[in-house]
């Protein structure tokens, strides 16, 4: 199967495309043949450059950005999952459904600690259990979207559908701001 130029394989059946955590979650589904996964080049990872080497629409794929939550004295992690095309609105709809006081980007090194991934290509497959995912309902709605695969140097291709099937996923009207 193609989109855009990607060559996309089965995700099961290449396991050595995925982060550990990826790759422990797509061989634990049974079906994951249903995952498709595209070896790219690490330097074009980021969305811009992946989406123009590559021939995707921005729409087509999504970025997975990690917050750090706090209320009180409990501070939490979460994902949000929005369109290349658009910018995870944290501060607004993300802090009030995550009941926070207050929510920004998790530091870098405390992510990749956390999720053993790589920066720059966290995705919501295989994230700790206990981890809210909130997913913009555009991404929901995608036949088709690129999103990372823990490792820079492929992509993961899944339905939207599949991604409200992660554990505390929530799909949220609005929560990506087109920019």
């Amino acid at each position: 199967m193609k989109l855009g130029t990607l060559e996309i394989v089965s995700a099961s059946e290449n396991p050595d495309l995925l982060a550990p955590p990826v790759r422990d979650f797509v061989l634990a589904l049974g079906n994951g043949g249903e995952i498709g996964v595209a070896e790219i080049n690490p330097q074009f990872s980021d969305t811009a450059a992946f989406c123009e080497n590559y021939k995707i629409n921005p729409k087509e794929a999504a970025n997975c950005v990690v917050l750090e939550a706090k209320r009180g004295d409990k501070t939490w992690f979460a994902a949000c999952v929005v369109p290349g095309s658009a910018r995870a609105d944290i501060n607004g709809l993300g802090r009030r459904t995550l009941n926070a006081r207050r929510a920004s980007f998790a530091p870098m090194e405390r992510v990749v600690e956390e999720t053993k991934m790589e920066y720059g290509a966290i995705t919501p497959v295989g994230l700790p259990e206990n981890w809210p995912i909130l997913i913009d309902k555009a991404v929901f709605d995608s036949e088709y979207v690129v999103i990372g695969s823990g490792i820079r140097k492929s992509k993961l291709i899944v339905s939207g559908k599949f991604l409200v099937g992660l554990p505390n996923a929530q799909i949220l009207k609005g929560l990506g701001k087109t920019f």
